[in-house]
């Protein structure tokens, strides 16, 4: 979830080059929670922003958190105050903007191996 649209594609690409599919892409929380409850095949990992309208992504996450079968949310913010509190609620690792390729591709992997 990430309200940039530049860095949704640049994510988009990234991910793609990795050899994984974006599923969905929303542009702030209430968006988010809207298309993962609407999506029939869950993602295995959600990026997650902090700082995004209608709905930051710390209260999303705590909404996504709670589900059943909780999604493994990377956070990507360029707000690194929040990082503690992050991880705190659920979040499996943190990245913080801007970050690299390799950076990326590294907690996904890590992040899918965890059972």
């Amino acid at each position: 979830m990430e309200d940039d649209l530049s860095l949704q594609k640049l994510y988009e690409m990234m991910i793609s080059t990795f050899g994984y599919r974006v599923v969905g892409k929303a542009n702030n929380g209430k968006e988010a929670i809207e298309m993962y409850n609407a999506l029939n095949k869950k993602p295995n990992v959600i990026l997650m922003d902090h700082r995004m309208p209608v709905q930051n992504g710390l209260d999303t996450a705590l909404i996504l958190l709670k589900l059943k079968k909780p999604p493994k949310i990377i956070f990507t913010s360029a707000d690194i105050s929040i990082k503690s509190r992050a991880l705190a609620i659920g979040g499996l690792t943190f990245l913080e903007k801007p970050f690299s390729v390799k950076a990326l591709h590294d907690e996904i992997i890590k992040v899918l191996s965890i059972s």
